[in-house]
């Protein structure tokens, strides 16, 4: 009765870390969907509205370089609880702020303190969960921005209308607040016993590494097309199909329910694999080079005359990337000692959000010479099989870091 409780209590913490990154998406969203009401109300600028965004991203992305630190140095239950709480005070300040500064600063701090996010729910999955369970349990918290994306376009405007803008930031903060309660309230038995205590962490050796190196990678050439979708998909339904911006949300809602139902799969196939007898390896890969095959006839949106034709598409490609993107994060909790994997994540999560800004910086050049969405297209759908190749040179086979848990913990200290 008491291993049953137990395992309950497991998937309690997968629905907190689900929660968690839900709440992370809908803090980053409200300030865009609520862009035309401040605009009005403040008198701001579009310039001063980019500073804002600006501030978020760019905090969001050094953060990265420390908050996986952070997790693995202070422990994950008091780590993830901080930056919940912090992250969730700041969205609540936004309400409190009547100028562009007191804004910026609201936004560098919500997008310091969200960056734990990534590292703290991949680290629960090592931290929680055995070799076979991590990947879907990585897959159920991995729909989680998806999810976010969909449901906040519903909420948030209709909360604003009713009780007035303060209270979309109050509410969504609030709630972060009430998750802090509850996660220090949960208590399970860790698999990785020695994940949740802090853990001194030697970043030179980490960085030394050639799996991180292999993360880093595939994060670089994965995150860009994330990041780039995340930023253009609307103007892209846009120019190519001409939808006004009341309709153009439908079509970009399919795509991200496809994206969701990719972390599902992506975390469900290889743990059926590993069930009929697959190694790691094996289904790690196999199921990393099946999602990289799925999202390369994503260049058939430039020959398609539907907005829900081209939906479909760009959705297999996103359900693709989620399925990559669970995998990549399994692959590291496989790889690297749960102490570690806050950092590792951390390092990753820097590299792939700082190169985004190439791509996404590449996409206005495309645009502004005439060469439209094409370029940007062949980039993301040849990235995924360039960031297996790089796993494949730099992790020829891929050992559990059980088996080789002497020179893991070695590397770590």
């Amino acid at each position: 009765m008491a291993g049953q409780a137990q395992e309950r209590r497991r998937w309690i913490i997968v629905a907190l870390v689900f929660f968690a990154i839900m709440l992370n998406y809908v803090d980053r969203q409200i300030l865009a969907l609520l862009k035309p009401t401040l605009e009005a109300e403040f008198r701001w600028s579009d310039g001063d509205y980019a500073n804002m965004i600006s501030a978020f991203q760019f905090a969001a992305a050094v953060a990265f370089l420390g908050t996986g630190w952070f997790i693995d140095r202070v422990g994950l239950r008091l780590g993830f609880a901080l930056g919940v709480g912090i992250w969730s005070l700041a969205g609540m300040a936004h309400a409190l702020v009547g100028t562009v500064g007191g804004f910026v600063a609201s936004r560098v701090v919500l997008g310091a303190a969200e960056s734990v996010g990534t590292p703290a729910a991949v680290k629960t999955a090592a931290t929680y969960f055995g070799p076979k369970e991590r990947s879907m349990a990585l897959g159920i918290g991995n729909t989680a921005p998806n999810i976010g994306a969909i449901v906040t376009p519903l909420v948030i405007p209709a909360l604003a209308v009713a009780f007035g803008w303060k209270a979309a930031f109050l509410v969504a903060g609030g709630l972060g607040l009430v998750w802090v309660a509850v996660w220090l309230a949960v208590k399970v038995e860790p698999v990785a016993a020695d994940a949740v205590k802090p853990a001194p962490i030697k970043w030179l050796s980490l960085v030394r590494d050639r799996k991180t190196l292999a993360i880093a990678l595939a994060k670089v050439l994965s995150d860009q097309v994330w990041f780039f979708m995340l930023a253009w998909l609307p103007d892209l339904f846009h120019r190519m199909f001409g939808l006004p911006q009341g309709t153009v949300g439908l079509p970009v809602a399919l795509v991200y329910v496809m994206a969701a139902c990719g972390a599902l799969t992506g975390g469900w196939l290889p743990t059926r694999l590993m069930a009929v007898g697959w190694s790691v390896n094996r289904a790690r890969k196999s199921t990393l080079l099946l999602y990289a095959l799925l999202i390369l006839p994503v260049t058939l949106v430039l020959f398609v005359d539907s907005a829900w034709v081209a939906a479909l598409l760009l959705g297999l490609g996103l359900f693709a990337h989620q399925g990559f993107s669970t995998n990549v994060f399994a692959l590291t909790t496989d790889v690297f000692p749960a102490r570690a994997v806050g950092s590792t994540i951390g390092i990753a999560a820097f590299c792939g959000n700082m190169w985004s800004i190439v791509l996404i910086q590449l996409a206005a050049v495309s645009l502004a010479h005439g060469y439209g969405y094409g370029p940007l297209l062949a980039i993301c759908s040849c990235s995924y099989l360039l960031a297996l190749g790089c796993v494949q040179l730099l992790i020829p086979v891929i050992v559990l870091v059980e088996q080789e848990e002497g020179t893991a913990i070695a590397m770590a200290h």
